[in-house]
């Protein structure tokens, strides 16, 4: 998926929030939006939403002098997230499809999204996860994949995001024991994206093989991945990618074992998947 002109205005509006997250004062916001709209004009459109992305965010990085811009927002997202474990945790212990339960669980984390042209509130989407139909609805397909696999690869998307993949892939290990699950996070700190060190210490490494990717980019893309990754994506019976940023960078990939799953939360993804923004998508490529 190609970067469309409404993904320029987006990005600029990033700048903005970014200027607001790290508390930059009158002075810094605007060198920040400034760079930013200065590199809007050479935006490639022959390259994904994504790709775009990374390049922005290096430069507000070393204009902030951040490697991380939202390390302490990271860390309370992580923190939110937690604190509803227990409560989803007995939903899927008490579901009569745990795995159906458990993958809604996991679109929900999706709204916990830094990049997104509209946000949710994570509380709000918990209550009513449930009782939503997907909007695109391969789910069967996904299940009868993994009833079949033999290893999975869960690209995974936002941190906060990472603790609901976590109650998933659990519940995955739970039906499917002798199944080899790969999570593979981003190569560096990205928007809000997850990292290798985040994941980790959320305890990933004793429930899955954890992975750097490699990318510099707040979704997947193969060209830009290392050796290990690209050899994983290419060899995985079946992928799971998270969110928008892995959609817009793998919605051509045209691979038959490759499963999205997200919440719309951009007019662009949601024309690209004839649904509305708010939907939520368990949609095989």
């Amino acid at each position: 998926m190609k970067i469309d002109p409404a993904c320029v205005e987006c990005i600029i509006n990033q700048s903005r929030r970014v200027a607001e997250a790290i508390k930059a004062d009158e002075r810094l916001t605007r060198e920040i939006v400034s760079a930013v709209e200065a590199m809007a004009p050479g935006f490639s459109y022959e390259q994904s939403p994504p790709e775009v992305a990374s390049a922005v965010y290096e430069k507000m990085a070393l204009i902030a002098g951040k490697v991380d811009l939202y390390d302490e927002v990271k860390r309370l997202s992580t923190l939110k997230a937690k604190e509803f474990v227990p409560y989803l945790e007995e939903e899927i212990a008490a579901s009569s499809e745990p795995l159906l339960t458990a993958t809604k669980i996991a679109v929900a984390g999706n709204v916990i999204d830094l990049a997104a042209e509209y946000t949710f509130d994570l509380s709000e989407e918990l209550e009513k996860i449930f009782r939503m139909p997907f909007a695109v609805d391969d789910f069967n397909k996904l299940r009868q994949r993994l009833s079949m696999a033999s290893n999975l690869l869960y690209i995974a998307d936002n941190a906060g995001e990472h603790i609901f993949d976590k109650i998933y892939i659990k519940t995955i290990r739970s039906l499917y024991p002798s199944l080899t699950v790969y999570y593979m996070t981003r190569g560096n700190a990205i928007i809000n994206d997850v990292t290798y060190k985040e994941a980790k210490e959320a305890g990933f490494e004793g429930l899955s093989h954890l992975i750097n990717s490699g990318v510099n980019t707040p979704g997947f893309v193969y060209e830009r991945a290392n050796e290990g990754a690209q050899k994983l994506f290419d060899t995985a019976d079946v992928i799971i990618t998270k969110g928008m940023g892995n959609y817009e960078c793998l919605s051509d990939a045209g691979r038959e074992n490759l499963f999205f799953l997200l919440k719309v939360k951009c007019s662009v993804v949601a024309r690209s998947l004839g649904k509305e923004v708010g939907d939520i998508i368990c949609k095989a490529s």
